[in-house]
This record gives C-alpha cells, sequence and structure tokens, in this order.
C-alpha cells in the first residue's frame, strides 16, 4: 500500500513537471509546492477575422501575460483567416510556415491568444516540436506563479488540475492504451487510467479542503455582517491600479508593479473613512478578458466578498487606449460572478499619464458616480473618500427608537448590529436611542417579532 502510494506521486509529479511549472510533493501537509518557472523564448499567435490596421495591438495584452510568466517574446505570428481549422487552428500552411520560426529563432514555447482543444495542441506540437499554450494555460501558469496564501495555492492546483485532465493524452502519446472487452485485456490499469485516477484523487481532496476554506470564510463574513462596517471593494481590469488605491487609501503595503496579475491572494483593511467612520477596504484580484472558467470556479468564495461588497471601487486605467472595452470586459465578469446589482462608483484612474485633472461626476440623485485621479500622486484619492463617505451616508438613515425597560435584550442587539448615536434614559427607566442604520437593519428589527411589543419608532 505504500509503495502504490509513493508510485502514485512520482506519477503525480510527472504530470507536473510536463507542465511549464516544477512542484515538489510534501508529504506532511499533502500538499503541491512550485518551486520555480522555467524560462522560455516564445512566440505569441493571435489569428485574425481581417488584417489589422496600424494603429490596432491585437497582441499586446498576450505579450504583457506572457511577459508575466517569464517567457521572453521574440516574435509576434498574426496570421488571417476567416474560420479556424479543426485540426490546428491556422491551418496546415500557416502551421508550417510558424514552424520555420520556430527552428530559426530557436523558440521552445508558442502561445496563442485563443483557447486551443487538446487535440489541436497535440496536433501542434507535432508539426512545431516545441511545447504550445493557450490563453487559459498561460493564465493559470501566472496565476500559480502568484498565489501566496495557502488558500490561493489550493484554488490555482484545483483550476490547473482540472485543466490538466482534459489534455492528458498528450503526455503519455508514446504509450500503449489498453482496450476492454473480451481477448483485449491488459495487465492491468494504463498509465492514463492512473494519470486520471491520481488527478480525480486529488482534485476531491483539493475541493473538501476548500469547502473548510469556505466556511470559515463564511463564519468570518457573517462576524463583519453583525458590526455595523460597510464593506468597499475595489475591482478591476489587472493592472488598472487596484493595489496602489489600496495603499494610498489605507496605508497598507501591498505589492504593486506594472505587471498583469503583481497581485493575487485579496487583502482586507480596516480603514477609518473622513466624514463617515470606520470601513473594511478589500483589494482583491484583478480580471481579465477571457477568464478561465475553471478558475472562476476556484475563486468563486475569493469572489463572493465582491457580490457581498456594500459599494465596489471600479477602477479603470484611463490612459489605456482601449479602457472602455476593458471596463466592459470588468463588468462582464462581475454579472457572471452574480455582482451586477451592487453599487458601483467608477474610479478613472492613471490621469497624470494623460494630464487631465482630478474631479468627480455626480448622477441624477446628486451622488457621485465617477471620479477620475491619479492613485500614483495621490491627487484626487480626497475626491474618492468623500464620494464613497456620501454614498454609504445616504445609505443610512438616523431612527429615533424608545425602548421599554424590560427591552435590555434588543438594545444589546442594536449596539451589536447597528451604530447608536446617541442614548437617554428617564425616569422610568425607558431608553431613547438615536440608530443610524439601513434599511436592511430597519428590516431585520421589524421582522423581530418578539420585540415588537417592547419598542417604538418615535422619530420625527
Amino acid at each position: 500500500m505504500h509503495n502504490q502510494a509513493k508510485a502514485d506521486k512520482i506519477c503525480l509529479a510527472f504530470l507536473f513537471t510536463y507542465t511549464r511549472l516544477k512542484f515538489l510533493f510534501n508529504p506532511e501537509d499533502n500538499t503541491w509546492a512550485e518551486l520555480s518557472a522555467i524560462s522560455s523564448r516564445g512566440i505569441v499567435v493571435r489569428q485574425l477575422y481581417a488584417p489589422p490596421r496600424e494603429s490596432d495591438h491585437p497582441l499586446r495584452e498576450l505579450s504583457e501575460l506572457a511577459s508575466s510568466a517569464g517567457v521572453e517574446v521574440l516574435y509576434e505570428f498574426l496570421p488571417v483567416r476567416r474560420v479556424p481549422v479543426a485540426s490546428t487552428f491556422i491551418g496546415k500552411g500557416k502551421a508550417e510556415e510558424l514552424a520555420g520560426l520556430v527552428s530559426e529563432l530557436e523558440i521552445d514555447l508558442v502561445v496563442f491568444d485563443h483557447p486551443i482543444t487538446p487535440v489541436q495542441e497535440r496536433n501542434l506540437e507535432r508539426v512545431l516540436n516545441c511545447r504550445v499554450l493557450g490563453r487559459s494555460g498561460l493564465i493559470l501558469d501566472i496565476f500559480a506563479l502568484r498565489a501566496t496564501s495557502s488558500e490561493g495555492k489550493l484554488q490555482v492546483e484545483l483550476a490547473q488540475l482540472k485543466h490538466l485532465s482534459t489534455r492528458l493524452v498528450r503526455g503519455w502519446s508514446h504509450l500503449e492504451r489498453q482496450k476492454g472487452g473480451i481477448g483485449l485485456r491488459g495487465p492491468g490499469e494504463t498509465q492514463l487510467e492512473t494519470d486520471r485516477r491520481l488527478i480525480g484523487d486529488r482534485i476531491k481532496t483539493l475541493t473538501q479542503r476548500l469547502d473548510k476554506v469556505e466556511s470559515q470564510r463564511q463564519l468570518r463574513r457573517r462576524a463583519r455582517h453583525r458590526t455595523p462596517v460597510p464593506t468597499v471593494s475595489l475591482v478591476g481590469y489587472t493592472n488598472a491600479g487596484k493595489s496602489s488605491l489600496f495603499n494610498m487609501m489605507s496605508g497598507a503595503n501591498v505589492l504593486v508593479e506594472d505587471k498583469l496579475f503583481a497581485t493575487l491572494d485579496p487583502t482586507m483593511r480596516r480603514v477609518d473613512l473622513p466624514g463617515f467612520g470606520e470601513i473594511v477596504l478589500s483589494d482583491t484580484v484583478g480580471f481579465i478578458r477571457d477568464l478561465p472558467h475553471t478558475l472562476v470556479a476556484a475563486f468563486h468564495s475569493t469572489l463572493e466578498e465582491v457580490v457581498s461588497a456594500s459599494c465596489l471601487l471600479l477602477v479603470n486605467d484611463v490612459s489605456d487606449p482601449d479602457h472602455l472595452e476593458l471596463r466592459a470586459q470588468v463588468e462582464m465578469v462581475l454579472d457572471e460572478i452574480g455582482a451586477s446589482d451592487v453599487p458601483v462608483i467608477y474610479v478613472n484612474n492613471k490621469i497624470d499619464l494623460i494630464a487631465e485633472e482630478s474631479r468627480v461626476r455626480r448622477s441624477e440623485n446628486g451622488l457621485v458616480d465617477r471620479v477620475w485621479l491619479s492613485a500614483e500622486s495621490g491627487d484626487g484619492v480626497r475626491l474618492l473618500q468623500e464620494a464613497v463617505s456620501g454614498f454609504l451616508s445616504s445609505h443610512h438613515e438616523i431612527h429615533t427608537m424608545l425602548l421599554k425597560p424590560q427591552a435590555g435584550a434588543l438594545r444589546a442587539k442594536l449596539y451589536q448590529r447597528c451604530e447608536v448615536m446617541n442614548e437617554t434614559v428617564d425616569d422610568e427607566g425607558n431608553m431613547l436611542l438615536e440608530v443610524k442604520m439601513d434599511a436592511s437593519d430597519k428590516g431585520w428589527i421589524d421582522a423581530q417579532a418578539q420585540f415588537t411589543e417592547l419598542w417604538e419608532d418615535v422619530s420625527a
């Protein structure tokens, strides 16, 4: 039994080493730790349906993603074809042309800006004689490099295994496949079947561990909801400046780099917001176009922090010529995770790069819904703080509540859940409380049937 478990670890280690990342198994806690990324010389590929205009930069983002993963991009390949080919995606002629470039430039990795099927990956690798990676695989690679928390590593490993489970054929194409049936029975399970079993077992283990983490996260979330401290989450496209703004508003020291997915693990800080009071500010993972569904599913518990926020600050890099399209991509992801109904304040960041001044725009209800600022210099951050304070204050009302002497339990719950501004007690022991609450707090109090006869709202 011990030898079988040891063999399983060796086989699974081979599977991980077959990818661009190397992992080391830790038998003490039964986890895999990423050791290092293999530096690669690469070509990035995007198939176009029409010739690009001179002003277009169709491979800029993919080149930045590849550089973030440690790939030295030596060539950008832009074939034009109206319909992808099922076998090689770019067609036989373009594949042979690309193979010539791979040989000439001594390339060991070709990255496609498209979702590539396992069959297309295998066929392209045979023609190109080098490693082929799709956009999803590259993003998973970067996430594996950036994850630092134990939860983040579990989430990334789960997403990687689900992605790898569909691509096992390529890894063992040199081995014979066993078939079932009379006269065709082999000596036991094939290596491919072993791999599928190992990955299935590991996925089950990771899912169970993440379920426990999710339970703990829900307990912390409920604890925050029992206190009158709203949560404000920073969201936006990767490299839009969320972490810089988070540091400026919270005084934290989150890693800031000019690269895609420089920070991955979410960070939360309590912040004293001028004009309002204490809030919880959350810095989340950056979004990107065509985010792999396995990652969205694996990071579900983390993204739920966005769904449960009181307000979202959607950070947008206005210095990017495609910033409107990138903002639309973020809104699509928010809709996908169920956060489309959370109130949003749009933050147009990096105005220092386009020589604009800090300013605000107000909606029809008089509240600020858009702020122009520079998180790098701090210009306009005060305007954002005032906008968030105004938004949060607008959703709270002051209620004057008269509690009878025997309503001590209700009084304690009000102090626990809401913000009590003032309290006085008359000669008969009745308590007069001025309480700041939002609609959910008021609905909660109205629903407490056991306290119905013990209080009344005497607000003017």
